[in-house]
């Protein structure tokens, strides 16, 4: 694992950008803190970055890696690699065995919770726990829609467009995820921006979405293997991206799931309520036996060589 760069946030701890090399390829990665390894994984248009607001608090816990998936965030960008869902969990697992992380929990917004759940079914010897907000799921048809249109010529076309509209569009695209759109910060909108601008990430955007459903019906079958797995769900009453009463279904499947539910939150609550959602988190973690964790991020130097 190369180290890149060091940062100090104003509360004095410390932020490490890392690069992991996986099949090749750098994987940029954000980690801070001391303790049992809890990994990040970020939603469709999220990136590492998406959740600095969380991680001082998440810090005082645990060992916190947030990661940039291949063609996103700061990771390097591959033309033509594998979009599906089984794919990137298998890579995430690659990246956890890169990184010297043996196991982990693992913490999964969006797209990133399902990428989160069908990791924990295919490599369950690398998942302690999961906390799922708002996972991308089966049960959930409320942006169907929207899927449909991106599979479109027209819909192709305008998501191309959507890194050069003016920002006030932006913001108004933006907003409709948070349960306030008055909440809607210019560092938040330029996080989700500045990774849509680069080569290579709007057209992995869009091979996730072309196969969006069969990830989800692959996803549907992957879901019997997590029912012995502990799982903390959380959605904001105000979600418009994946619907609550799927939420419900879920924690009725799980045989070991809660859902806790946050009034007035919509569908990003890393920006919309960061520390509620960090001590959600961590309320749960401290319930779990981890103390076989390694307590501390293990920093292995590469060469080079995947």
């Amino acid at each position: 694992m190369a180290l890149a760069t060091w940062m100090q946030p104003a509360d004095g701890q410390k932020i490490e950008e890392m690069s992991v090399p996986v099949d090749g390829h750098k994987m940029h990665c954000l980690t801070t803190g001391r303790g049992p390894a809890l990994a990040l994984f970020h939603g469709l248009l999220g990136t590492a970055d998406a959740w600095r607001p969380c991680l001082p608090r998440l810090a005082e816990e645990s060992s916190v890696y947030a990661v940039d998936t291949l063609c996103i965030g700061k990771s390097e960008r591959v033309p033509g690699l594998d979009a599906s869902l089984i794919a990137q969990a298998d890579r995430m697992s690659r990246f956890l065995a890169k990184a010297g992380i043996r196991r982990a929990d693992i913490v999964g917004t969006s797209h990133g919770g399902s990428m989160a759940m069908m990791l924990a079914a295919r490599h369950p010897e690398q998942v302690r726990s999961l906390i799922l907000h708002a996972p991308a799921n089966p049960f959930s048809f409320v942006g169907d829609p929207l899927v449909h249109f991106y599979r479109t010529p027209l819909g192709r076309w305008f998501a191309r467009q959507v890194p050069n509209l003016p920002e006030k569009l932006q913001e108004l695209a933006l907003g409709r995820m948070y349960g306030n759109s008055k909440l809607v910060r210019r560092e938040a909108l330029e996080r989700y921006m500045s990774s849509l601008r680069m080569p290579g990430t709007t057209e992995h955007v869009m091979n996730i979405i072309d196969g969006w459903f069969d990830d989800m019906r692959e996803l549907g079958t992957a879901l019997e293997k997590l029912h012995d797995l502990p799982v903390l769900l959380v959605w904001g009453t105000h979600d418009r991206a994946v619907s609550l009463e799927s939420g419900h279904k879920l924690e009725r499947m799980l045989h070991h799931a809660e859902l806790v539910v946050i009034p007035g939150m919509g569908h990003l609550p890393h920006d919309e309520a960061p520390l509620a959602f960090a001590d959600a988190i961590n309320g749960f973690l401290r319930h779990l036996d981890r103390s076989e964790a390694e307590r501390g991020p293990r920093l292995v130097r590469s060469n080079g060589q995947s």
